[in-house]
């Protein structure tokens, strides 16, 4: 796959500087510490739409013909592309149909109808980005409207390039790595074409969210694939089939991809919330969950995390919450057993549970007779070496039925 000219990245800045501002590129000195690194991370949480996506959309946009903008413009996204179409389409003067999945958060889904206001229709088709994405290019093909992708597209990637020269001039020192989110493969197909002719010697980490690999996958089988199925909670990155474009460029030149789980995105979403007072995505925190994988290789060395965006809806913080204590193994559902005698939920609560133990749910599995029936109880424990001296209390009085964190089936049944 050749590298794009920089000539056509360097003029996509000159036109992406209408509308973005040269996000910070700030040295993180929590992280720093944490792992005997020097980690800079690039705010793009901090455009006005939020994240990096103004940068790929306005650039397509503005390289229409007049024709095609009196036409409109048709774009499919889970909510930042589509963040930086209505902003592009209001600033034009044009219309565009915005198609998104019917689960995408309140926040982003006001945040178009905010940018957009008349100048945008938004479609929720479907449960995934490819399911609106289907929907949207038959509705371009029928209304001869343009399709302005999120991602595969030679425009939009230049548009996203020009953050890459960006930390380039801010870059005081060379830059060892450069750990980039995927979602589609948009952006970090505008850092490669960018850091490959100016920083070769840069190490280019891409990374997945673990329920979503899709470029994983492809790379592993050596052909673009899709995925039959994805966990879509880290909505800026989950998609079922990445770009062709990117799968070139990532073939070609990055220098390995990692997976992340949603859990551990989770656990830095809310320590980049309490500790550094950054507002952050599940995609924006993607960069800085890959470190750990990293920990050894980067000693020493100048790393840039790209917090790509900070559209996080207040509304999901409780299952953020509740998947960052689950990674961290501070919290633990169990089938309890009560054994048939009065005070037995009390004999529980007195004897089985530590001093610092608590119970954060409690559902009987019958509505009547619950006597006799077993309940699902929560507990959220202090320290890890909390839950085998729990565990084995459970079993010495009789209380423990089954152990359902482990058995995702059950698990998504019942809680």
């Amino acid at each position: 796959m050749p590298l794009l000219d920089l000539s056509i990245i360097e003029a996509a800045w000159e036109r992406v500087k209408e509308v973005s501002i040269v996000s910070p590129l700030d040295f993180h000195k929590r992280l720093s510490d944490d792992f005997s690194a020097n980690i800079f991370v690039k705010r793009e949480d901090l455009q006005a739409v939020r994240s990096f996506k103004i940068r790929g959309a306005y650039n397509k946009i503005s390289l229409l013909t007049k024709e095609q903008l009196v036409k409109g413009v048709v774009c499919s996204s889970a909510g930042n592309h589509a963040q930086g179409v209505a902003y592009a389409c209001k600033h034009h003067n044009i219309h565009g149909t915005i198609y998104m999945p019917t689960p995408t958060p309140q926040q982003k889904l006001s945040q178009v109808e905010m940018f957009g206001g008349e100048h945008v229709t938004i479609k929720l088709v479907g449960d995934t980005y490819d399911d609106c994405y289907a929907a949207a290019t038959t509705f371009a093909k029928q209304s001869g409207k343009t399709f302005i992708h999120p991602f595969d597209d030679a425009d939009v990637i230049a548009g996203q390039a020009t953050m890459a020269l960006e930390i380039i001039e801010q870059a005081s020192e060379p830059i060892d790595y450069i750990i980039v989110p995927i979602g589609g493969g948009g952006l970090i197909s505008g850092i490669i074409n960018v850091f490959k002719h100016k920083s070769p010697q840069t190490k280019i980490i891409g990374v997945e969210p673990l329920g979503a690999p899709s470029m994983y996958e492809s790379l592993k089988q050596k052909k673009r694939i899709t995925l039959d199925a994805i966990d879509v909670f880290v909505d800026g990155a989950a998609v079922k089939t990445i770009g062709e474009i990117s799968y070139g460029y990532c073939s070609q030149y990055m220098d390995d991809l990692l997976l992340v789980s949603e859990g551990e995105i989770c656990q830095n979403i809310l320590s980049m919330y309490t500790r550094d007072a950054i507002v952050v995505e599940p995609a924006g925190a993607m960069s800085v969950s890959a470190l750990p994988q990293l920990a050894d290789q980067i000693k020493g060395k100048n790393v840039v995390c790209l917090v790509c965006g900070g559209n996080n809806d207040i509304t999901r913080m409780a299952e953020i919450k509740e998947r960052a204590l689950l990674f961290s193994e501070l919290k633990h559902y169990f089938i309890v057993r009560f054994p048939q005698r009065a005070g037995a939920l009390k004999e529980f609560v007195q004897d089985i549970l530590g001093p610092t133990d608590d119970i954060t749910y409690f559902e009987y599995s019958k509505k009547s007779a619950r006597a006799q029936g077993p309940a699902v109880v929560g507990i959220q424990i202090k320290s890890v070496s909390d839950f085998e001296p729990l565990l084995k209390r459970m079993k010495e009085k009789g209380f423990f039925g089954d152990y359902i964190n482990n058995k995702p089936d059950l698990f998504q049944f019942l809680i």
